[in-house]
């Protein structure tokens, strides 16, 4: 296990920007990535106030670092607009034309995720380093397998090193780039999207260069189920080893999920991040409440409370309060009713023939106990 403690990194704290601090002592941070492009913002107030909503939404489900692409110069405009109204430290992230970087720094973007392999010269990769520093931002340096230097790229495809020893190497020579320059407010992630080639090459980097923090993720890790399997065996083994100072399930699904799910893996992993626990039986055939039916309601509301408990979903019977009875407050049914309790104890009882008075009349009575924890 790395013992190492990592140098930390400082994200954001100018204007109205938090100040996140990553690596080192400080626990592990969740990001995702923003899925539409961000220019309408330019010219439609509803469209940037949306927007800053659904940023607020992902923070309080725990996402507390958000990208953006950057293909252009009026999404480097958008972003510096909708940095100047946002809590949450944004990311830009910048491919082949380092002058998008230097425009998002203009404003009050918090940091700059580059590619030095498809960014162009070491000129203009010190470009960007010497703005970030005079502006104190972070970078992250971001290395994938579609992105090897030409010499690396030709041993891999030799096969004289693994893709995972060159996603190593790549990343190696990239932070030794920054060390020269004396820049030290970086991460770096090395992405595959097979589950071995992520955990060996996040390895081979953390053991030479031990001091430096690591964003892990599994790229195009696939849709919810099969990303979310990849990404909790490649999380699951860094983080045992210490390795991965902020991590990013990449899914083809929404920002709101990718958070879930990571928020999920950090709790299974005993990095809980706090807040509400929820857990729910799978309902069978004797099923007597809606169970489904409920968390797809109530699921983001209660991930988004400040409240440090366990709410049990619970379809029949049989698991009802047998099974929730640790739980701080929960909910089942049977038939026509629907039980509410708490620490295993009955504190409602709702009945109503009508299915959906039934679910409305229930939700009502959970929202009034759920206020008194």
């Amino acid at each position: 296990m790395n013992t190492i403690k990592t140098r930390t990194v400082c994200i954001g704290g100018a204007g109205r920007t938090a100040e996140l601090k990553l690596g080192g002592v400080f626990p592990v941070a969740i990001q995702t990535m923003w899925k539409e492009g961000i220019v309408p913002v330019l010219t439609d107030e509803r469209a940037l106030f949306s927007l800053l909503d659904k940023i607020e939404a992902l923070s309080s489900l725990g996402c507390r670092l958000l990208r953006f692409a950057v293909p252009d110069i009026e999404s480097a405009e958008a972003l510096c607009l909708i940095a100047e109204h946002c809590t949450m430290p944004l990311v830009a992230d910048i491919h082949f034309d380092w002058r998008l970087a230097l425009r998002c720094l203009e404003g009050n973007v918090a940091k700059i995720r580059i590619n030095p392999g498809n960014i162009g010269s070491k000129e203009r990769v010190k470009a960007v380093v010497d703005a970030c520093r005079e502006k104190g931002r972070a970078i992250r340096i971001g290395v994938n397998a579609g992105s090897f230097p030409s010499d690396i790229a030709k041993r891999v495809e030799a096969k004289e090193i693994s893709r995972a020893e060159g996603l190593a190497l790549t990343a190696i020579r990239e932070a030794e780039v920054f060390e020269k320059l004396k820049f030290e407010n970086y991460l770096v992630s090395l992405k595959a999207s097979d589950v071995k080639e992520t955990i060996e090459a996040n390895e081979a980097f953390a053991k030479q260069c031990p001091l430096v923090p690591l964003h892990v993720g599994v790229t195009e890790a696939g849709p919810l189920i099969g990303g979310i399997v990849k990404s909790t065996l490649a999380f699951s083994h860094l983080l045992k080893e210490s390795i991965g100072a902020t991590i990013r399930v990449s899914l083809s699904a929404s920002p709101e999920d990718e958070v879930i799910a990571a928020r999920e893996i950090l709790s299974a992993c005993g990095l809980s991040t706090g807040g509400v626990k929820i857990v729910s039986c799978p309902r069978c055939g004797r099923n007597g409440f809606d169970v489904h039916g409920f968390i797809e309601r109530w699921q983001h509301k209660l991930l988004s409370m400040d409240k440090d408990i366990t709410v049990a979903v619970m379809g029949c019977v049989v698991n009802g309060r047998g099974e929730g009875k640790h739980a701080d407050i929960g909910i089942t049914g049977a038939g026509d009713s629907v039980v509410i309790f708490k620490k295993g104890k009955t504190v409602r009882t709702i009945r109503h023939k009508d299915l959906n008075l039934l679910n409305k009349n229930a939700d009502i009575a959970f929202s009034e106990e759920l206020k008194s924890l």
